[in-house]
């Protein structure tokens, strides 16, 4: 008997020691888990994660939510809270509106904003491109808002001159708000704020500008004061690397304002109280300490980054990514260049081939998490993420097993195809790491 024969004998109850046609595997690679529990193993490695939502959370800021539970009641949360709230100015790009933190997500703070500006039966114009403006149509619709919807493509933006007659036609001035989603996760798109906003006061219309920021707001671009955002709504679980249960909204003089004839039903996400306890750097519930103390860490680690030198990163990456799709030679859901996103790229799959083969493979062989496509594209097309806390290494560790599990799914694509064009741009672009010194060039 072999030392391997010996070895396979030995194996725990549950690990198969058969190979085919009943014989014994003749190496210990062979074995499987014939009746463990499905997930149940535990890898080596890790699992790299590369959707747009959660993400990869800085070691530092894990460190920093590793805390004792404390009473915040206690006067020293008056300051450090009142701190956090400052600082959130900094991810809407305004000095003169209001931040909040609610506990929820991001579709609490959708709630947040539609229900203490506007009440029942009052009108709004948005546009559905995608999963997540689908949902908020549906929050506002169950409301009992009267909603005007424009519908576009999955894979398209915000047409402006749509909106421009929508607007037009309004000549009672029934509109009370325009609400749009910045950055659409479902397709990949990012639709033009500045522009909208033009388009706003071109018509000279009073509505309300409400932006859904969920995966936009810490990564890409945003400027509230500029654009005239009176509703901005994102979520601690994206662009600002934290575990999912922060939602920040951020509410414009106009938005407060409204507020005070508003109608529609609200409790927990009432700005009433927590106008009332913020000033004094309280909250009027429990707030999730171990999160608010992330966010203080995350932010800090922006604010030594710079932040157009975050919008930058992200930039770089969702080019790279758009370089390793091309040399795949797939094609993105985005076909309009101004309208992609750099937070996340969304690819299509060969007619033909069920983009889940795609996500399974990448998740089963190599312990990749990629998105999968959702609801008008499910099937048709995968999503790379690549928000918050990334850099190139760890993308270009994604592009290599997605294209590993591209290969799996019967797609024809040459083996580091699309890595090498990504390696190729990011090599290019690349600079020195602030505080580390470049090494001297080699001599040859």
């Amino acid at each position: 008997m072999t030392r391997w024969q010996s070895a396979l004998r030995r194996l725990p109850a549950g690990l198969s020691r058969a190979g085919s046609s009943g014989q014994e595997a003749s190496c210990i690679g062979c074995r499987t888990f014939a009746t463990a529990a499905p997930y149940s193993y535990d890898p080596p490695g890790r699992n790299h994660l590369f959707v747009p939502g959660p993400v990869n959370i800085h070691s530092s800021v894990q460190q920093a939510m590793d805390r004792p539970a404390q009473n915040h009641r206690d006067p020293w949360f008056n300051p450090f809270f009142s701190s956090i709230l400052e600082d959130c100015k900094m991810l809407f790009g305004t000095t003169k509106g209001t931040t909040f933190i609610y506990p929820g997500t991001g579709t609490g703070g959708w709630e947040v904003g539609l229900t203490n500006t506007l009440s029942p039966g009052d009108k709004i114009l948005t546009f559905r491109y995608g999963q997540f403006s689908l949902l908020w149509v549906d929050m506002m619709e169950r409301l009992g808002l009267d909603v005007q919807v424009i519908d576009e493509r999955w894979g398209n933006g915000v047409d402006e001159a749509r909106l421009e007659k929508a607007l037009k036609a309004d000549k009672d001035k029934k509109i009370k708000a325009v609400a749009v989603v910045h950055n659409e996760t479902a397709t990949g798109v990012t639709s033009d704020l500045a522009k909208i906003r033009e388009t706003i006061d071109a018509c000279n219309h009073p509505a309300l500008f409400m932006v859904d920021g969920v995966s936009s707001i810490g990564a890409l671009d945003f400027q509230m004061d500029k654009w005239k955002v009176d509703i901005a709504v994102t979520g601690s679980q994206k662009a600002l690397s934290l575990p999912t249960g922060l939602a920040v909204v951020a509410v414009s003089d106009k938005a407060l304002e409204a507020r005070k004839t508003a109608k529609l039903k609200r409790v927990y996400f009432d700005l009433e109280d927590m106008i009332k306890t913020n000033k004094d750097g309280q909250t009027p519930y429990t707030p999730v300490l171990p999160l608010l103390y992330g966010m203080q860490a995350s932010m800090k680690l922006m604010r030594a980054e710079g932040f157009e030198n975050v919008i930058k990163r992200h930039h770089r990456l969702g080019e790279g990514a758009r370089k390793a799709a091309k040399g795949w030679g797939l094609e993105l859901l985005c076909k309009d260049s101004r309208w992609r996103s750099d937070a996340l790229t969304v690819i299509e799959t060969p007619k033909g081939t069920d983009s889940n083969l795609v996500v399974k493979n990448a998740y089963a062989k190599y312990n990749l998490s990629l998105g999968v496509g959702l609801t008008k594209v499910a099937g048709k097309v995968f999503r790379i993420g690549h928000l918050g806390n990334m850099d190139e290494v760890m993308l270009l560790g994604a592009l290599a097993g997605t294209e590993m599990a591209l290969i799996d799914a019967g797609i024809k694509i040459e083996p580091g195809s699309g890595v090498k064009e990504a390696v190729k741009y990011f090599q290019e672009t690349s600079s020195v790491i602030p505080t580390r010194q470049a090494p001297p060039k080699m001599q040859m």
